[in-house]
């Protein structure tokens, strides 16, 4: 009897004892949960919940913009590649006409030469028979006013010949070289060896170095 006095008189001091675990929360009204933090850990689930859909939103336009660039460099490749194709077909296409053209300068180089060679060829008996006719003048003729004048002539169209690159060929005294002679008789000489060009029977003439007319020459055996 004595013991429940002691206790209903604690309880009397002591009124919220047995209900402070439990009491609710005044400045929100809300219980607290078995571990009492059941605002803040609703408030950091949100910001984490926030968190994760902005990192979704990020990586989405991140991978947008990535695809996008990943088109782009595809379309810039594809066009240097073009690019680099048509620029070598420039140059095949250059490289062909620099050929060509060279080819055709070489070949109208050529057909001036084989005309001009043509047109010597014509014009060189014409030296000849000027040299035969001045040849047989007498020397008590040869200061007539005509024989003068055809000496003239003539030394006009060896100048003009020479002028066009045409030359004589040296014979008399050289050795015999049959690029340049040709020999139609064998001849004795005391004054020259064997093998040397002796007498000069028609001249013969170069073009640019091109031989027009072979030196028809006899030549000590």
């Amino acid at each position: 009897m004595a013991e429940q006095e002691k206790e209903i008189m604690e309880e009397e001091q002591n009124p919220q004892a047995g209900t402070e675990d439990t009491a609710p929360d005044v400045e929100t009204g809300a219980e607290p949960g078995p571990g009492g933090c059941e605002e803040e850990c609703t408030g950091e689930e949100t910001e984490e919940a926030g968190d994760s859909e902005g990192g979704d939103a990020l990586s989405w336009s991140e991978k947008r913009a990535a695809k996008k660039q990943a088109k782009q460099d595809k379309k810039t490749d594809v066009l240097k590649e073009q690019i680099e194709q048509l620029e070598d077909r420039v140059k095949r296409q250059l490289a062909e006409f620099e050929n060509f053209r060279n080819r055709t300068e070489k070949e109208k180089a050529a057909m001036f030469e084989t005309g001009a060679k043509s047109v010597i060829e014509k014009i060189l008996p014409v030296v000849d028979n000027f040299e035969r006719g001045l040849a047989m003048v007498p020397e008590d003729r040869k200061g007539d006013a005509f024989v003068e004048g055809m000496n003239r002539i003539y030394k006009q169209l060896l100048t003009e010949l020479e002028n066009m690159g045409v030359k004589p060929i040296e014979a008399v005294g050289l050795e015999f070289d049959p690029n340049l002679h040709n020999a139609v008789m064998q001849v004795e000489s005391q004054e020259y060896e064997s093998g040397v060009v002796a007498q000069e029977l028609q001249r013969g003439y170069t073009y640019r170095d091109s031989v027009v007319r072979h030196s028809m020459v006899a030549v000590v055996q």
